[in-house]
């Protein structure tokens, strides 16, 4: 589980690749105009992008954890639908909740995840490739999923799936699956005990303070 938690911090789980990003020959065979700005091809883009950033700024991200911080953090706001997400882990506990409460938990989720599994990144090994299979539409217009592949050297292949919708115009991370589990379910399932009994005000309070942590392993 401690993947799935990685490949969502650096860039809301888009950067599963390196400069030597590989596509699928279905993929690779569309033109460039008609991949530019698709959910198959941010996926690719960001993962350079990001994975680059990581190993030409380690020294320094090692030196000085805020600047991590603040780059995860800059990438998460930019690529992940945050407060759709957080929607979907709520569940339940969602249906008609206000807006700013909402929000209150997905800042809080993110910082508590940041906080401790942030330095875990530096680990993170940026020796991979990615490999996009497919692009497929989701049940009633969600959205597309990218399913992808991470190829490592000498080891097998890891199934890392991203669910994306259209929001404020480009196209967003909701939901990550790496090898079949979900982002979304495991915190869903993990919060479900405390939002039965707590306000959704109170569980963000929680994460906010450590008193909640949310766990990675589960």
């Amino acid at each position: 589980m401690k993947r799935t938690v990685l490949s969502f911090l650096v860039a809301t789980a888009l950067v599963t690749g390196t400069l030597a990003t590989a596509v699928a020959p279905a993929v690779a065979a569309e033109s460039a105009t008609s991949q530019q700005g698709s959910p198959s091809q941010l996926v690719l883009d960001n993962s350079q992008r990001v994975l680059t950033t990581l190993e030409k700024r380690r020294v320094e991200f090692t030196r000085d954890r805020g600047a991590l911080r603040q780059f995860v953090s800059s990438e998460f706001s930019q690529m992940f639908d945050r407060d759709y997400a957080a929607r979907q882990v709520l569940g339940r506990h969602g249906r008609g909740a206000d807006d700013a409460d909402v929000k209150l938990f997905a800042d809080a989720l993110a910082d508590n995840l940041m906080q401790r599994y942030g330095s875990s990144l530096l680990d993170f090994n940026t020796q991979l490739r990615v490999r996009v299979k497919s692009e497929t539409a989701l049940p009633r217009g969600l959205g597309v999923k990218v399913a992808s592949e991470l190829m490592r050297s000498g080891g097998e292949p890891i199934p890392v799936d991203y669910l994306m919708r259209r929001s404020g115009g480009t196209w967003k991370v909701f939901d990550v699956m790496v090898e079949g589990v979900s982002f979304v379910q495991t915190f869903r399932q993990q919060f479900d005990g405390e939002l039965t009994h707590k306000s959704i005000r109170q569980v963000a309070a929680d994460l906010r303070s450590g008193q909640l942590q949310a766990d990675a392993k589960r």
